[in-house]
């Protein structure tokens, strides 16, 4: 069994000291130490994109990233985007009606929103092309397009 480490990390603007095992993937000290819920579980394996946050402003997949990389680094999840869900894509997302069982769609729009930070304006295969890592169990993926093309109309 490895030593535990504190690495200190900025979490959604907050700088915060977290104890661990080394080989801790950021997932689980998203969820468990610092109770950030809205960053889901799905594969483990980085093949379905449900715990995608945004690692010094790129989107990763959390359940692949060890803690012991991440010193000095900034991290932002679902919660993150926006305290009261006032960000353009979660507006977009009800608008649309993309969710149904919900449980992919914090990484879809953590995903999304890096689309838009490096492109205001994606056409429809720029969109189809980005969210590809990120898999809907539900099938919505037409929603989300329409979603992403509402927010990027709207921002």
């Amino acid at each position: 069994m490895s030593q535990m480490i504190t690495t200190a990390l900025t979490v959604n603007g907050v700088r915060r000291s977290v104890t661990a095992h080394p080989d801790t993937p950021l997932l689980w000290v998203l969820r468990e130490n610092l109770r950030f819920t809205g960053t889901k579980y799905g594969c483990g394996m980085g093949q379905c994109g449900a715990c995608t946050v945004h690692l010094d402003g790129k989107p990763v997949f959390s359940c692949l990233l060890e803690i012991q990389h991440l010193a000095g680094k900034s991290v932002t999840t679902i919660e993150g985007l926006s305290p009261n869900s006032s960000h353009p894509l979660q507006k977009s997302w009800i608008a649309e009606q993309v969710p149904q069982c919900g449980y992919c769609q914090s990484g879809q729009i953590m995903r999304a929103a890096a689309l838009l930070d490096g492109n205001r304006n994606p056409s429809r295969e720029q969109i189809v092309e980005y969210m590809k890592t990120n898999i809907c169990r539900c099938g919505s993926y037409r929603r989300i397009v329409a979603a992403i093309q509402r927010a990027a109309k709207e921002q």
